[in-house]
C-alpha cells in the first residue's frame, strides 16, 4: 500500500467556479493476455497491448462545486439517462475516493459515447474507465497542479486500472506493458507503462480489423472468468508463460520477425481460450464463426504468404492483425471471406493509436 500511497492527493484546492472536460480514449488490444487479478485490480500476470485509434470512447464531465462531501454525479449514456451503467460508476468512485479525496467537491455530470456500436462485442469497459479517468486527472491538474507530467499520467493508468483493469492500457500509446515483469524496466502492477525498447518499422501503424462474430453478452462475464483462475489447475504455468512470452515479444517487437510473432500471438489467444475451457467450471465464449475465420485466416496466409494472423479477446469476435503495407490485399480477403462469418457482415477497421487526448 505504500507505493499507492504515493499517488494520494494531499493538499489540494477547492474550486469555486463549474467547468467541463472532454476526453477521447480508446480500446486496446492483448497480444500477451491479463487473465486472472489479485485484490485491488491487481493482476496475477503481466500483459502486453496495442493501443488502437478509431475504436474510442468520449466522455465529457462536467463539475460543479458543492457544500457537501461525498460521491454525486449524474450519467448519461449518448444523451440519455442510463442507470445500468451507474454501479460499475459507483464502485469507481468509491474505489479513487482514497487517491482523489478532491471529487467529493463536486457534483458531476458524465456524457459519455463510443465511436464504435454499443453492445457490438468490443470491449468499452477499458476505453471508457480511461476516458473517465482521463477528465479525473484532468481535474486534479486544476485543484492541486504541483506534480509532473509523468505523474498525472501514471495516475490517470492507475485509476484506469481500478475502474477495469485492462482500462490502463489505453491512456497512453502506443505499445503499453502492464503488470511487473523482469523483461520491461520500470514495469508495474499499479500501471500501464509505454514500451521503453526499440521496435521495428514494421510494427509502424500495425493494423487492428475486428470482426463482429457474435454482438450479443457473454454468457461468462470477464470478471467471473478471472475469478475462476484462483484454483485453476493451470494457472501457474500459465502466469509464469506470460512473463516468458513477454521477453520473447520484447525481442520479437525489435527484429520485426513476423513469423515469430503470429505463433506468438495467435498461441497467447488460444491459450486465453483454453484456460476458460479448462476451469472448473468450464466455459466457451468463441462460436462455430470463430473457428471458420481462424481456419480461413491459416489457409490465406499459406496460400498467399501474406503475414495476416489473429487474436482474441475473451468473447467470439476476432482480431486480424497485419502490417499496413498489406491492408489492400487483407481488406479484400476480409471483405470476400470473412465478413460473411460476421453479425450481418459488420467488422470494423482500426489500427495502432497514441492513447487518451484531450478534445475539449
Amino acid at each position: 500500500m505504500n507505493a499507492l500511497h504515493t499517488f494520494k492527493t494531499i493538499n489540494y484546492t477547492k474550486l469555486t467556479n463549474s467547468g467541463t472536460f472532454t476526453f477521447a480514449a480508446p480500446s486496446n488490444i492483448a497480444l500477451v493476455k491479463y487473465w486472472g487479478k489479485k485484490q485491488n485490480q491487481i493482476p496475477a500476470n503481466p500483459s502486453l497491448s496495442f493501443t488502437l485509434k478509431n475504436c474510442k470512447t468520449i466522455t465529457k464531465l462536467q463539475y460543479q462545486p458543492k457544500a457537501e462531501k461525498n460521491i454525486s454525479f449524474d450519467l448519461l449514456f449518448e444523451g440519455q439517462v442510463k442507470e445500468s451503467f451507474r454501479p460499475k460508476i459507483q464502485k469507481y468512485f468509491e474505489r479513487i475516493q482514497d487517491l482523489c479525496p478532491y471529487i467529493l467537491d463536486y457534483h458531476f455530470k458524465i456524457d459519455t459515447q463510443n465511436t464504435f456500436p454499443h453492445s457490438s462485442g468490443i470491449a468499452s469497459s477499458a476505453s471508457g474507465m480511461a476516458a473517465l479517468s482521463a477528465t479525473i486527472i484532468a481535474l486534479e491538474k486544476l485543484v492541486n497542479p504541483n506534480q509532473t507530467e509523468a505523474f498525472y499520467l501514471q495516475k490517470a493508468s492507475l485509476l484506469a486500472r481500478l475502474g477495469s483493469g485492462s482500462a490502463c492500457r489505453s491512456i497512453k500509446g502506443n505499445i503499453v506493458v502492464w503488470g511487473e515483469t523482469d523483461s520491461i524496466e520500470n514495469s508495474s502492477d499499479l500501471f500501464g507503462v509505454t514500451f521503453p525498447y526499440e521496435v521495428n518499422n514494421i510494427f509502424n501503424n500495425y493494423q487492428d480489423t475486428i470482426l463482429l462474430v457474435d454482438k450479443g453478452e457473454k454468457q461468462v462475464s470477464s470478471t467471473v472468468g478471472h475469478d475462476l483462475m484462483h484454483n485453476h489447475p493451470f494457472a501457474e504455468r500459465r502466469f509464469k508463460q506470460a512473463h516468458e512470452n513477454i521477453q520473447q515479444l520484447k525481442d520479437i517487437l525489435k527484429t520485426g520477425n513476423l513469423t515469430e510473432f503470429i505463433a506468438l500471438v495467435e498461441s497467447e489467444a488460444l491459450t486465453l481460450h483454453a484456460m476458460m475451457m479448462t476451469s472448473k467450471p468450464y466455459f466457451i465464449l468463441m462460436k462455430p464463426n470463430t473457428l471458420e475465420i481462424i481456419n480461413e485466416i491459416w489457409k490465406f496466409r499459406e496460400s498467399t504468404k501474406i503475414p495476416v494472423c489473429f487474436t482474441l479477446d475473451a468473447g467470439a469476435n476476432v482480431h486480424v492483425l497485419y502490417p499496413e503495407k498489406y491492408k489492400i490485399s487483407v481488406t479484400e480477403f476480409i471483405t470476400n471471406t470473412l465478413a460473411k462469418h460476421c453479425q450481418n457482415n459488420q467488422f470494423i477497421h482500426d489500427e495502432m493509436g497514441n492513447g487518451a487526448e484531450n478534445v475539449s
